[in-house]
């Protein structure tokens, strides 16, 4: 009986880290209240980029 080889597994891509948060997963938001909308700070969000997992989207 003749042996199979099995492929050796691919290696894992290295990730990037997310050009807009800068791997953080989090972004600067401006808060804005009133009608006239004045702005009082900033809160942290989530990066829409990479929703929040710090790496790069696949191009």
């Amino acid at each position: 009986m003749a042996r199979v080889k099995t492929p050796a597994p691919a290696p894992a891509p290295q990730s990037t880290e997310c050009p807009t948060c800068k791997g953080s997963g989090q972004v600067s938001r401006t808060v804005r209240v009133g009608s006239k909308h004045r702005v009082v700070g900033q809160q942290a969000g989530l990066c829409l980029t990479c929703l929040g997992s710090g790496d790069a989207p696949a191009e």
